[in-house]
């Protein structure tokens, strides 16, 4: 009896052996389909594939562009940008025609991690609430299957819905209460894309283009395409193989008797959620060139222990999805890490801190700090992602919307002065003032002399300004703030939103101060 995968091969085989005859269909990829949302004030990208020199013609209103397809089958236009719209249909005409409804005009924006960005709806906190208001019949979600790719991929299994109760609950929170907050203050379609995994590194989401970017990054680069040529070789090496089985097989197949399995293809090394490029080839390339706004990042706990390497990745990450796209410095927003006991050493996870932080030097950024969301110190998911969108939401608005109203970030720490005994701290995003967001003194400040011997410091405020000090050191030079995996530190500014933890020295053998809070 013929297996499966005999089966479908021989399908295969004679699909090829008609290929000279047979009409290939004009296909799109499933990002652009019924129910999207097309990126506003932008030029808009559509793409597909048809026979090589077919022409296809694409119809948006009056809109109307045409390409032929290449010597590969590939075609792509580009329309005009689009203010507003609302019930649109797309006419893709060629050999045969694609009519695709119910399509909006608005924002577009990508959310992608590890598991935080993937934590659905109704794992959040009150799930059962927020499930049965999501009714919006102006937001559309699409979510990107969990499959890796060692060859960039052309397309994924995925269509566009509109946002209801039911399509909610496995929906990225995160994402979701963003949009839902970007939905509400600017009052135009919102379309979000969750292509997120959990457990991932930020390796697999990197293209090969973000890791040329960077210095640090040659061997990672040198790596995968010593792993690309293997597969190239192994394909090679594969082929003898193939010749001598379907000769077999057809043998078999003209004297009627039991046809041999044919010879496993080779794996590629790169098919992975765990290898450099595996997921950008699968989960977010076949994405590539939609029109959007910008990219929501949640990620890195996988990485925790990698302290300013992280920086490096991040860097990466975002110009190699910037090369990628084409589009510009697009806004790339993410998420700072909460505290979790990771256990070992209490500083890997303020070092990553330092990492995120850090990428804000990279134009058209914005971080969402989130060390005062813990519910349980045990629990590497807070539940509450409801803030965590809020804040990422308020950097849109304010950076890529200009809402010059809004307060988007904590209090960022500027530099310190030596007064005496103490140390007063200037931060920015603190005009308005600052305070303890439980009334409480504050919490998680240590200071040192130039010993390294961190301990735990009194902080007052004054004004937009910090003062810490300690009676056991009476020559203080550098403060701590928040430096340790279990910190919820308590200072806010007055907008409520904290500052991320940061120190002002750059000591490698420091004595952390014990976790007392303060």
């Amino acid at each position: 009896m013929k297996t499966r995968s005999t089966s479908i091969l021989l399908s295969l085989l004679s699909i090829a052996a008609l290929a000279s005859t047979a009409r290939a269909d004009v296909r799109l990829p499933a990002v652009i389909g019924d129910h999207m949302v097309l990126q506003r004030d932008a030029p808009l990208p559509i793409w597909g594939w048809a026979d090589p020199g077919e022409e296809v013609t694409v119809t948006l209103g009056d809109a109307k562009s045409t390409a032929k397809a290449d010597a590969a089958g590939k075609w792509r236009v580009t329309l005009p940008a689009i203010k507003s719209g609302k019930g649109l249909e797309m006419s893709v005409a060629g050999k045969n025609t694609i009519k695709l409804a119910d399509i909006l005009v608005g924002e577009v924006w990508l959310g992608s991690g590890q598991s935080n960005m993937q934590w659905s709806v109704q794992l959040s906190s009150d799930a059962e609430k927020e499930i049965a208001a999501a009714n919006y019949p102006e937001i559309r979600l699409f979510t990107v299957p969990m499959v890796p790719s060692g060859r960039p991929a052309e397309n994924v299994n995925a269509q566009w819905v509109v946002c209801t109760p039911e399509t909610i609950k496995n929906f990225s929170g995160v994402l979701f209460f963003f949009g839902r907050e970007l939905h509400k203050e600017l009052q135009v379609p919102l379309g979000l894309i969750n292509t997120s995994w959990g457990g991932t590194r930020i390796e697999p989401w990197t293209p090969p283009e973000g890791l040329a970017s960077q210095t640090e990054l040659q061997g990672d680069l040198a790596w995968v395409k010593a792993r690309q040529a293997d597969y190239q070789a192994a394909l090679d090496a594969s082929l003898a193989q193939y010749r001598a089985w379907i000769a077999k097989a057809e043998k078999a197949k003209a004297a009627g008797g039991e046809i041999p399995d044919p010879p496993a293809a080779p794996d590629h090394p790169l098919n992975s959620n765990g290898t450099a490029t595996g997921l950008y080839n699968g989960m977010i390339h076949p994405l590539v060139p939609l029109a959007m706004r910008g990219a929501l990042w949640y990620q890195g706990e996988a990485n925790v222990g990698e302290a300013m390497h992280y920086h490096t990745r991040m860097k990466a990450l975002i110009q190699g999805w910037r090369t990628v796209w084409g589009q510009g410095d697009f806004p790339f927003l993410f998420v700072q890490l909460a505290p979790f006991d990771y256990g070992g050493v209490p500083t890997r996870l303020p070092e990553l801190w330092e990492a995120q932080a850090a990428t804000l030097t990279v134009p058209n950024t914005g971080m969402a700090v989130t060390t005062d969301l813990v519910a349980n110190l045990k629990d590497i998911h807070p539940p509450n992602k409801q803030d965590v969108g809020k804040r990422l939401a308020l950097w849109a608005l304010a950076n890529t919307y200009h809402h010059s109203d809004v307060e988007f970030s904590g209090p960022v720490y500027e530099s310190q002065a030596v007064e005496g005994s103490s140390i007063r701290l200037k931060f920015k995003h603190a005009a308005s003032g600052l305070t303890s967001r439980d009334s409480k003194p504050l919490s998680w400040f240590s200071i040192a002399a130039a010993d390294k011997k961190f301990v735990p410091a009194e902080a007052t405020i004054d004004g937009d300004s910090v003062v810490v000090r300690s009676p056991d050191v009476k020559n203080p030079v550098a403060v701590r703030f928040g430096w340790h995996q279990l910190a919820e530190p308590n200072l806010v500014n007055k907008a409520g939103l904290p500052p991320s933890p940061f120190r002002t020295d750059t000591w490698s053998d420091a004595t952390a101060a014990a976790p007392a809070g303060g």
